[in-house]
């Protein structure tokens, strides 16, 4: 799918296409590619002269791959985007750039909030975009803006975790349940924390070359800013985290330990019995009480006896709770 948008008036508009002929006719500053096919491929390099990269080519993470000059002076950036899922786990979607003629083409398999994100606000924010060095700082921008809405997103779901974690009754499935949702929140503030580095990466690149204007180069460092802001908040969720992690197996092993309290002052409760029982099973005929009328209810009272009392000496001194 090619989304072509034009600039006007500061605003960028979208052109609807659905031919090469409507391609040809479109004067844009942003052309942007989901998941392309060939003959949509085969209209850019014919119309523009660019050469999309391959899906291959986008996900190679080599530093000389991502970010580099071409022959005939195209400059190619590798960058990573959060894509989270309602059905499914986040993920890191990589999109190509390529900055030729003074246009920005965009390459990417899956449509991204964020750049959905940035068509809606340059359509109701008139002269916030200039030319295609706006656009593509822009997406950077909204990229470090999604990625705080991410974290803030971690941070309420781990306090629902908290309160579970540090009820009055915290069951072995409360366990599961938790340590499942920490690893889902560890996961995901993982991925924000490695966007963010790409992220930075990609705008270091472009200010070292000289590529920005003034206004340009200070959006520049202000993105920067607010990641490196953001790099904070990840290392305090990673705390976060981690206490929530070692809490949760922390009450697994105390909830493991009184079902071995239980099983061990159950087997000493019934060492007493046992002693008994294996007194009068000996094979002597000198026990007095083998001819007794009452021997075998006294036999079976002391068992009883010896088998409450422990018990209930267990429960006066606290060790049953």
């Amino acid at each position: 799918m090619i989304n072509v948008f034009v600039l006007q008036n500061g605003r960028l508009n979208q052109v609807p296409i659905e031919t090469r002929d409507d391609l040809e006719k479109a004067e844009p500053v942003w052309v942007d590619l989901t998941d392309p096919n060939d003959d949509e491929r085969l209209w850019v390099k014919a119309i523009y002269g660019v050469t999309l990269p391959g899906e291959d080519e986008v996900k190679d993470i080599e530093a000389s791959a991502r970010y580099y000059e071409a022959e005939n002076g195209d400059l190619h950036l590798r960058t990573d985007f959060l894509l989270e899922e309602d059905d499914g786990p986040s993920r890191i979607v990589t999109v190509a750039f390529i900055l030729a003629k003074k246009m920005l083409f965009s390459v990417h398999t899956d449509d991204l909030p964020v750049f959905r994100l940035v068509r809606m606000r340059a359509r109701s924010r008139p002269g916030s975009i200039a030319d295609y060095m706006d656009v593509l700082l822009d997406l950077y921008a909204t990229d470090a803006e999604y990625s705080a809405d991410a974290l803030e997103g971690i941070y309420q779901n781990l306090e629902e975790v908290s309160g579970r974690v540090l009820q009055e009754e915290f069951t072995d499935k409360d366990a599961a349940d938790a340590l499942s949702a920490i690893a889902h929140e560890e996961d995901l503030n993982g991925r924000i924390r490695r966007n963010m580095m790409d992220t930075r990466r990609a705008v270091s690149f472009l200010m070292r070359g000289r590529l920005l204007n003034s206004e340009q180069f200070e959006e520049a460092r202000q993105i920067l800013r607010d990641i490196e802001s953001l790099d904070g908040h990840t290392s305090f969720l990673f705390d976060k985290i981690n206490f929530l992690m070692d809490a949760t197996v922390g009450f697994i092993n105390i909830n493991q330990n009184k079902i071995i309290k239980i099983f061990s002052v159950a087997s000493v409760a019934f060492l007493p019995p046992t002693l008994i029982a294996s007194v009068y099973g000996m094979n002597f005929d000198s026990i007095p009480e083998l001819k007794w009328a009452l021997g075998y209810p006294w036999a079976w009272g002391l068992m009883i006896t010896s088998a409450i009392a422990p018990f209930l000496y267990f429960r006066h001194r606290g060790w049953l709770k």
